[in-house]
């Protein structure tokens, strides 16, 4: 019975390690890539909706409407008859 538990107990011992490895999930490459491609497309995101609120702000404070071709018209001399 003896050779039975210390048998079981040094296959525990052996065996941990192995185990402490297959567990951390952050050192595998394909782990990392799948972070940095979430933390990239956060970015992104965040750059997209900045630049959303920028054109927003840019649009409500161009609420007159000028005419870009008033220079180029000749003056109407014509009265209305």
């Amino acid at each position: 019975m003896k050779k039975l538990f210390f048998g079981a107990i040094a296959l525990v011992v052996l065996a941990a390690p192995a185990l402490a490895q297959k567990g951390s999930r952050d050192s595998e490459p394909l782990a990392i890539l799948e972070r940095d491609k979430k933390q990239q497309a956060e970015q992104v995101d965040q750059q997209y909706q900045r630049a959303i609120e920028r054109s927003r702000k840019g649009a409500d404070t161009a609420t007159t409407r000028t005419d870009p071709w008033a220079n180029m018209r000749a003056p109407n001399t014509e009265s209305k008859r």
